[in-house]
């Protein structure tokens, strides 16, 4: 039986290790993007689940809703509610655990994530999670990343490095419409979703694995457990496969990563 409770404190130690806040500007495009998905609307309440540095949560709060960011690092919220006070934005930030969020049944109009949830190691529950908190008729809104994306690629790259423990499902699941309709279909009206594209801009590929090798976890996390020949040839697939996702046209780097944007409205 696979120890889910094991799995999340080791994931919650990867996450916390390095810095996600300095990977996390990549991603606010697609917090924006989902937010107008979602036709947020002033005064909303909107839940950012699994937030990182709180990206989604302060894009509802600039268009008006009552925004709460939760996640399970509490570093993460600390620079979440850093980045509120900077920008003098009323979001709240909140540590929690997206397996187990601290509110009530039907407590959101809508309950945002984007590559968070996803990441969770009972799928079946987090997604029940998500389910549970948003009001009927209110929005789910998610950004997944995709199996054949760079990300999804660079991830099953990690596994077979670093295998996951047994039984656990691959996050990047999430990202196809088969496995949302598993996880979400009895407790929803409608799906709709859209493939999209987030952009990671960097000099070259050397400069992205300097990066993330010094702020990203799961990155982090595997290269701690290589041995120097193993490592040497994760970082040959790492670049060999940023370079096939290049998109820059010169001597730059500019990765397109796909990811499904999903809003889903709640039965």
């Amino acid at each position: 039986m696979t120890d889910f409770a094991a799995i999340k404190n080791q994931q919650q130690r990867m996450w916390a290790t390095g810095d996600f806040a300095m990977i996390a500007w990549n991603t606010v495009f697609p917090c924006e993007l989902i937010c107008e998905a979602a036709q947020l609307r002033a005064g909303q309440k909107v839940l950012d689940v699994a937030t990182g540095s709180g990206n989604a949560a302060l894009s509802a709060a600039r268009r008006g809703c009552d925004a709460v960011g939760t996640d399970y690092v509490p570093a993460l919220i600390e620079r979440a509610r850093e980045r509120a006070a900077a920008e003098r934005l009323p979001a709240r930030f909140e540590v929690g655990d997206c397996e187990a969020i601290a509110f009530p049944d039907r407590s959101f109009d809508v309950v945002i994530s984007v590559f968070g949830s996803m990441f969770a190691p009972d799928q079946e529950r987090a997604a029940g999670e998500l389910l549970r908190v948003c009001r009927p008729g209110g929005k789910i809104a998610l950004a997944n990343w995709t199996p054949e994306g760079y990300w999804g690629q660079a991830f099953g790259l990690i596994a077979r490095y670093r295998p996951p423990p047994e039984g656990l499902r691959s996050p990047i699941e999430w990202g196809t419409e088969r496995r949302l309709q598993e996880l979400f279909g009895a407790g929803i009206s409608a799906l709709r979703n859209e493939k999209r594209s987030a952009l990671f801009r960097y000099r070259n590929s050397r400069h992205w694995i300097e990066v993330f090798s010094t702020y990203f976890g799961p990155i982090m996390r595997t290269l701690e457990v290589l041995d120097p020949g193993r490592k040497a040839d994760f970082l040959r697939e790492l670049d060999a496969t940023l370079n096939h996702f290049n998109r820059s046209g010169d001597d730059t780097l500019v990765v397109s990563a796909d990811y499904l944007e999903v809003v889903m409205t709640r039965k």
